[in-house]
Order: C-alpha cells, then sequence, then structure tokens
C-alpha cells in the first residue's frame, strides 16, 4: 500500500455541504450523513483511493477534499 494511501485525511467543509449524498453514492464505505444531513467521515480507508477521489469530484458544493500528511507538511 502506497504512503499516500495510509495516510490519507479527508476534510468536510460543513458550511459548504448541502447534503446532496454523491458522496456517499461513490464511496459508501468512507461518507455518512449525519443527523444535520451532512456528510460526515466515516472510515477514511473505507472504499478505494480512486472511489474517494470520484466521490470528491462528484460534490457539487466542492465541500470535500483529500490531502496526504506529505501534503499537510
Amino acid at each position: 500500500m502506497p504512503d499516500q494511501e495510509r495516510t490519507r485525511e479527508i476534510a468536510v467543509d460543513r458550511e459548504l455541504c448541502m447534503g446532496s449524498g454523491m458522496c456517499i453514492v461513490y464511496a459508501p464505505g468512507t461518507f455518512a450523513h449525519d443527523e444535520a444531513t451532512k456528510a460526515i467521515v466515516i472510515d477514511p480507508m473505507g472504499d478505494a483511493i480512486d472511489a474517494v477521489r470520484i466521490a470528491i469530484e462528484a460534490c457539487p458544493t466542492g465541500a470535500l477534499s483529500l490531502t496526504s500528511e506529505e501534503e499537510r507538511g
């Protein structure tokens, strides 16, 4: 498993999230909705990295982001 795979961090901007659920469609092992119908990360390693990237790209408001430990510095 590449280092980026082991150190992924997924952030949800709750101000931007409108609860469309696209992230859950593409990466159901990683994302879920909370009681306010906002996206939450339930398991950063819940889906393959490609599925997570597709889920992030599919978010209509750009509320999701993915960083690795290397990118965080």
